[in-house]
């Protein structure tokens, strides 16, 4: 751990995703006539917001087309460094089942994402200059943290690099994963996992794990747990008024407690990187609120790993905003867009400003 915390330590790359912001910039000095006057009320369509995709988004090619930006080849570069394997010859060539793989797909996802808000501060500078806030699902909390100020890209890949080795270590420990679930108004998730507990328990599983892992948009939630928990659902679905399920290609029961194993790992590291407070605000998984201070996100990303991923209430906080004003803009920031889908799904009013960063395809001429 030492010598890769040492690469990842020196590796100085002078992102511009951090800078101070118009909105969050210092306010004048006491004393200035400028200071005694209200600053100015921006107009809220023209702030910004970014949301960073997480694990499964991933797909092979993703980045060919934000080579050209600058500081995009170093973060690959870096990454190279860092993890020890050449990322960007993955994300561009494959094979799709290494891709896919979570020690692979997290770091692939985190740097990805970071390239294409490069590529957005390239095309529009405006969209990065008037950013208020940002977010990340799961693992794209650590770009939104990198964005925001309150970490280094090196430091936040190589979290993300131990984050993803301990999870794909915590998920060998028992068979299970995650399904997506559409229900009708109807629907009581809480139940539906206590019964497929009860069932693993008939089974002979001891202490088997069923559980809300993601609430992803009102009716739509991904269960984890126990292979058998899931497969119990599925079996019973009519009768507990889902509509529709789909198993997620990944292979733990991420956000549950059988991610526990991988949480000393990632706090451990978390305690020797320099955190800080986010210049914009940056809401957690954990609980959808701002992330306060150092302390907190340390403790948050911690506690994320076996905590349901709250992204439907992230949503609504992010999004609140008093009767008659404007929502932002909404950039979706890195491969796929599943983040624009869910947001489509919480709330249509503030879809109708979201854009989608590609991080594929070149599209300038």
């Amino acid at each position: 751990m030492a010598v890769s915390l040492a690469a990842a330590s020196s590796c100085k790359i002078r992102l511009r995703l951090s800078r101070c912001r118009t909105l969050c910039s210092k306010p004048p000095e006491n004393g200035s006539p400028s200071a005694l006057e209200p600053r100015p009320r921006k107009d809220p369509s023209a702030r910004s917001v970014l949301l960073f995709p997480g694990q499964g988004s991933q797909f092979v090619g993703m980045g060919r087309g934000l080579l050209r930006y600058p500081n995009v080849p170093e973060m690959f570069e870096a990454a190279k460094k860092i993890l020890g394997y050449d990322l960007l010859s993955l994300c561009l060539n494959g094979p799709e089942e290494e891709l896919t793989k979570t020690v692979h797909c997290q770091p692939a996802v985190f740097v990805t994402s970071l390239a294409a808000v490069e590529r957005l501060n390239h095309q529009n500078p405006k969209a990065i200059e008037m950013c208020v806030a940002a977010a990340g699902f799961s693992v794209g909390e650590f770009a939104a943290l990198v964005f925001s100020g309150a970490m280094s890209f090196a430091g936040a890949l190589y979290a993300v690099k131990v984050r993803a080795e301990a999870m794909q270590a915590a998920s060998e420990l028992a068979p299970s994963g995650m399904m997506s679930v559409v229900g009708k108004a109807q629907a009581n998730y809480k139940q539906a996992c206590l019964e497929a507990q009860e069932h693993c328990r008939s089974l002979g599983i001891e202490e088997p794990v069923c559980a809300v892992a993601t609430y992803l948009f009102p009716n739509g939630r991904v269960i984890a747990g126990h292979h058998q928990a899931l497969d119990y659902l599925q079996q019973n679905a009519r009768r507990l008024h889902f509509l529709r399920t789909k198993m997620l290609p990944v292979g733990g029961a991420f956000h549950t407690e059988l991610m526990s194993a991988a949480a000393e790992p990632l706090a451990d590291v978390l305690r020797q990187l320099e955190v800080r407070r986010p210049e914009i605000n940056v809401y957690s998984n954990v609980d959808g609120k701002r992330y306060m201070s150092d302390s907190h996100v340390r403790r948050q990303l911690t506690r994320q790993l076996t905590a349901p991923v709250k992204w439907e209430q992230t949503l609504h906080e992010m999004f609140e905003r008093t009767r008659g004003e404007r929502f932002p803009r909404a950039y979706e920031v890195g491969p796929g867009r599943q983040l624009g889908a869910t947001l489509q799904r919480c709330n249509r009013k503030a879809y109708d400003g979201y854009v989608h960063v590609d991080a594929a395809e070149d599209d300038e001429r």
